[in-house]
């Protein structure tokens, strides 16, 4: 079997506050296109392409939605962990859906 076959899968369950709207889509899609594999979401027996936002906003996937990640090509695995822990990290959003900053601020003086 060679690495351009090779497929992985992953269920990922969407848990930030807002679901999967168009701040995480961007996320989502920034992320996949890092990798040369194809990457596809399943959800309710259709398959989206998960470099589109197109296509993963038409999802419309609500907080407790759950998905299916595919990454098919050389680099699948790679891409499976990367956007699997970019779920599971609530696509660095609070619980009002705003995006959490990755340096701490500096407290006003």
């Amino acid at each position: 079997m060679s690495d351009e076959s090779a497929v992985f899968r992953r269920p990922v369950e969407i848990r930030n506050a807002l679901g999967f709207h168009m701040r995480p889509a961007g996320k989502f899609v920034k992320l996949a296109l890092r990798y040369q594999s194809e990457v596809r979401i399943l959800y309710n027996g259709n398959q989206y392409n998960g470099k589109s936002i197109l296509d993963l906003t038409s999802l419309a996937a609500e907080c407790g939605t759950r998905l299916e990640i595919e990454a098919r090509g050389p680099d699948a695995a790679e891409a499976i962990e990367a956007l699997e822990g970019l779920v599971l990290a609530h696509f660095d959003e609070n619980e009002n859906g705003e995006a959490i900053s990755a340096q701490p601020t500096e407290p006003a003086r």
